[in-house]
């Protein structure tokens, strides 16, 4: 398992991240924090691989934590997960050693596809301990392509706004069984557009959907997360 921290000040984005961390097999999270000081404490008291890290933290930007983590002797990957877009900040993250860069908002289809770049990334370099040796060019240029390779997600429908997106993918990842009413109710909006969002989810077979009877005329229709299960080439996602 690739041993995942979250480094994340906005609760709702943390959550998402957590939940779409345990939907992509092969990661677990082991720690997740909003803050700087705290992910160096996290650190310091368990093995972590990958840091899934917001560069605007409420204590210190998120590159000088990366300096701070390298002059710690850490050696954890780091993946911008950020809504930064000044290239020269871009420049900076890669000098740190930043492996990855996933711009806010995204999909899970993108944010899965740069962690299995990552996963194919590290199988291709092995273990640290292990410390292989490349058997030529080829071999270095695509373990580097694993993380380079870029991926075209489906876009949301027209009207549909992926900040709440996630969130409603964080609330269900919760194992909330909701209603569109119950889900109106705990994100603040609309029960027509929460019913929008769960009917996109629903014709992407990524929630199920249920009847549910309580009294009298037509039933409401609850929602949970749909977790398929996985085939004997694919370990179940961890969480």
């Amino acid at each position: 398992m690739i041993r995942t921290l979250i480094v994340e000040d906005d609760p709702v984005l943390a959550e998402a991240h957590v939940v779409f961390t345990g939907r992509v097999p092969g990661f677990t999270v082991v720690g997740v924090t909003g803050s700087g000081a705290e992910a160096l404490r996290l650190l310091s008291t368990r093995p972590v691989d990958l840091i899934l890290l917001d560069l605007y933290l409420p204590d210190l930007h998120g590159l000088d934590l990366c300096r701070s983590i390298r002059a710690q002797g850490h050696d954890a990957d780091v993946i911008a997960v950020t809504s930064a877009r000044d290239l020269r900040l871009v420049r900076s993250a890669v000098s740190l050693g930043v492996v990855q860069y996933l711009l806010k908002p995204f999909s899970f289809a993108a944010f899965r596809e740069r962690l299995d770049g990552y996963a194919e990334y590290r199988r291709r370099i092995g273990e640290p301990s292990s410390a292989p040796t490349a058997t030529g060019q080829q071999e270095v240029d695509q373990a580097f392509a694993a993380l380079r390779r870029t991926f075209d997600a489906p876009p949301l429908p027209k009207g549909l706004a992926a900040a709440t997106f996630e969130a409603i993918v964080a609330h269900l990842g919760t194992g909330a069984v909701t209603s569109a009413a119950d889900l109106a109710d705990a994100l603040g909006i609309s029960r027509p557009t929460a019913r929008r969002y769960l009917d996109h989810l629903s014709a992407r077979r990524l929630v199920s959907r249920e009847p549910r009877y309580g009294g009298a005329g037509r039933p409401e229709y609850v929602y949970r997360w749909h977790t398929p299960q996985p085939t004997a080439s694919e370990p179940p996602a961890p969480g």
